[in-house]
């Protein structure tokens, strides 16, 4: 995030990650109450919305839906229909049913700690959106995850809260997905995917959100980036079209999903990030950046 002077920066371990929220420092008598609201939106989004917690909306769908309708909260339906409307546009290349998959390579816990093995293939209409904010599986062996959506929405959700007690700009960071709101601009450091310690750009951002992806690392051991955890739905492999990808949207739910889409079908997401108002800094296999031509902000490539 951005050094920004006389401004006020909190941060609290959210969403498998740390949140930053930073407004001005002279925002008003309020501003401690609306970073406080603002985390409290963002941990009940963790709540609901969370693959770990075995009381979380995703859960309760994950075990009951495939059986009977599950009431969930009106945020997670909410982010169904947005994922359900991103899976038809984007021809099923952004699929939250791809949970088995990733619980099978590890990057999700199966039942009992176990992994899954020989996950099944992603069902078209796999998930029923029903009247008063219920939810149907097509069949008990299907798994949601909600992880490359839900983060961008509490993103969102923070930015409206604190908009709610009238503080006039900032930035809410959770991992690299961001949203900067009012007026002020703030630059933004993308990280290289090749060597994720060296810096690839910087992205000068006003009024809009940004979302990155990149291959698998540990900024604790080291080790180069190995493959990608961003999962094809038609193949059930990792994706190789791209080492990453970052997007630029009008909100953060819409550019986290973006992303994974943009990994997945690379420069042939022209028209779905067309329809999303979106664009995309992609890098290739080979290292090539490119930046569709609608990009809304200045790019500083590193030199």
């Amino acid at each position: 995030m951005p050094v920004v002077s006389d401004s006020l920066r909190r941060a609290r371990p959210l969403l498998g990650t740390f949140v930053e929220i930073e407004v001005a420092a002279a925002a008003g008598p309020e501003t401690n109450a609306a970073i406080d609201a603002a985390f409290d939106a963002v941990a009940r989004v963790h709540r609901l919305m969370s693959f770990h917690e075995h009381d979380s909306d995703v859960s309760r769908v994950n075990r009951d839906a495939g059986v009977r309708p599950t009431r969930v909260h009106a945020w997670t339906f909410e982010v169904l229909e947005a994922a359900l409307e991103m899976r038809r546009r984007s021809k099923g290349a952004f699929d939250v049913t791809v949970a088995p998959v990733l619980q099978a390579v590890g990057l999700l816990p199966g039942p009992g700690g176990d992994r899954v093995i020989g996950p099944e293939q992603s069902l078209d209409n796999a998930i029923e959106l029903l009247p008063e904010l219920a939810v149907r599986l097509r069949s008990p062996c299907i798994t949601i995850d909600l992880g490359g959506i839900a983060k961008g929405f509490a993103v969102d959700r923070a930015v409206e809260v604190l908009r709610g007690f009238d503080i006039p700009g900032g930035v809410v960071n959770a991992g690299g997905d961001l949203r900067v709101f009012g007026q002020e601009q703030h630059t933004v450091h993308l990280r290289d995917p090749r060597d994720p310690l060296r810096l690839l750009a910087g992205v000068e951002l006003t009024d809009q959100a940004l979302a990155s992806t990149a291959l698998r690392f540990d900024l604790v051991d080291g080790a180069p980036p190995g493959t990608s955890a961003i999962i094809d739905p038609a193949t059930g492999n990792p994706t190789n079209v791209a080492i990453g990808a970052t997007v630029c949207a009008p909100s953060c739910m819409i550019a986290d999903a973006l992303t994974k889409a943009v990994m997945i079908s690379g420069t042939d997401a022209g028209d779905l990030l067309e329809h999303y108002k979106a664009s995309a800094l992609l890098i290739s296999t080979d290292g090539d950046v490119r930046i569709t031509s609608d990009w809304p902000q200045a790019v500083h490539l590193a030199a």
